[in-house]
């Protein structure tokens, strides 16, 4: 019985020998690997073969999300150099993990700022090219904070930085461009402001690397503006966005690369003037039409305007502004009160047995998509669609939309639709029997049609 028993022992031991050998294999490693970290703590050169290059071990840390690589440069002293050099920051409370269910807000608040403070007191302040504090959860930031931690990343020669506030701070905090004399002027390319009070002066003179220039609710005069703008003769990007000091935004003509310009919800904002030659993309949107102007800008290509409460907004757009604005391709215009409803007459065509009217004819040449949101059943529109695909030959695509643009519930979670109103359901319901009458049988082959309504499920009514 002994010998039994000893010869299966050796038969199991001979079984386990290859899995043993892949341990010890790997531990064999795992104490190279140590030894070699080792060796960089105490100044030794590592031995041949594991010795990676620098830049190796920093690409594979740059890969890696934030919270992985925090946690490698605790147990490496490679990654650790690496961490304290690390190119680019994202910290908001998302990529450092306090985004969970359950944390009192003040709590976590605190638990942010004391994180990113960690971080960057431990940064070397080499080789930082971009920086995001996302601390727009934050209503308490205690600006010595942002004063200790923004230097840092200007000796570094930051090229991007980010620093979004909470548009419920308790206190307004003055961006300080004093900072911009450290080396960064030569560097900064990218700049995404908000909630704070931004003061650049003639005097800066250090924008001429930036391209793209994002603010939000930032507090800057219309001189301030054109100050910084007139030094970013490179600036391709400009976003302005509830920023209420501005009256008057003057672009200069040495803007050769600006293409995107938008101004949004600037309360006090009157007017725009444009010499920039080649604005591709313009938006603009608030409560009140604004005077524009373009210096011969014949680039722009998409236009958006959002008014919320001035009507004629169509009227100002057609012999306002577009005659400035020929090659214009995409036009979106938004207005809540372009015609009032008490005013306008609104006869069903379905029913009425009289002839639709013929508009005068003119030709749309190059008007490829034609979106209507809030589709309705009146003669009037009936007679413009009509209009529209008779006349445009370049027509691809014709979307009618009788649900007021409200997205249907999904499979998965019924019942997630916007509220309607009964008549407004109604309505709708009448607009699609006059799209199957009138619309769907003069449809070419060629034009693409695409026709939604009420959700079937959330907005049942008895019909008419």
């Amino acid at each position: 019985m002994r010998l039994m028993s000893r010869k299966r022992h050796r038969q199991r031991r001979r079984r386990r020998t290859p899995h043993d050998g892949l341990i010890a294999s790997f531990c064999k490693k795992k104490c190279s690997l140590r030894q070699q970290d080792d060796y960089s703590q105490s100044g030794a050169r590592p031995r041949p073969g594991l010795d990676l290059p620098e830049d190796i071990y920093r690409h594979i840390h740059a890969l890696m999300p934030l919270r992985e690589a925090a946690r490698a440069a605790c147990v490496s002293h490679t990654f650790l150099q690496s961490w304290r050099c690390c190119r680019n920051l994202t910290l908001s409370k998302e990529t450092l993990g306090l985004n969970g269910n359950g944390i009192d807000k003040d709590e976590m608040a605190r638990d942010l700022i004391s994180k990113v403070d960690g971080i960057l007191k431990n940064h070397s302040g080499v080789g930082m090219k971009k920086l995001e504090l996302n601390l727009y959860c934050c209503r308490k930031v205690d600006h010595c904070y942002l004063n200790s931690w923004l230097p840092i990343a200007f000796r570094a020669g930051i090229e991007e930085l980010t620093m979004l506030l909470s548009l419920i701070s308790e206190a307004e905090y003055n961006f300080p461009c004093s900072l911009l004399f450290s080396g960064s002027e030569k560097s900064i390319r990218y700049l995404k402001l908000s909630s704070c009070v931004f003061r650049p002066t003639a005097e800066l003179d250090c924008w001429r690397r930036l391209k793209e220039l994002w603010l939000t609710n930032v507090l800057i005069t219309d001189d301030e503006l054109e100050c910084l703008l007139s030094d970013s003769s490179m600036l391709e990007l400009l976003w302005l966005f509830r920023c209420n000091e501005i009256v008057r935004v003057k672009i200069p003509c040495q803007l050769q690369r600006l293409s995107f310009l938008r101004a949004g919800q600037c309360r006090k904002l009157q007017e725009i003037e444009s010499n920039a030659p080649n604005i591709s993309t313009f938006d603009i949107g608030g409560s009140n039409l604004v005077k524009i102007s373009f210096g011969g800008a014949l680039q722009v290509k998409n236009m958006t305007i959002m008014c919320s409460y001035q009507p004629n907004v169509i009227w100002y757009t057609r012999t306002k502004l577009m005659p400035s604005v020929l090659n214009v391709e995409t036009l979106h215009i938004s207005s809540c009160n372009e015609v009032q409803q008490t005013d306008m007459k609104h006869d069903s065509i379905v029913g009425d047995i009289s002839h639709l009217r013929q508009l005068p004819e003119h030709c749309h040449d190059n008007l490829k998509s034609v979106t209507m949101v809030g589709f309705c059943s009146a003669k009037s529109m009936v007679e413009l669609t009509l209009h529209i695909i008779k006349n445009t030959s370049s027509l691809q695509c014709l979307t009618l939309d009788t649900s007021f643009g409200s997205y249907g519930c999904s499979v998965d979670k019924p019942g997630g639709c916007n509220p309607m109103r009964r008549d407004i359901i109604k309505e709708a319901h009448r607009a699609l029997l006059a799209i199957r009458t009138h619309v769907e049988g003069i449809i070419p082959s060629r034009v693409m049609l695409n026709v939604s309504g009420p959700c079937s499920r959330c907005h049942v009514v008895e019909r008419d």
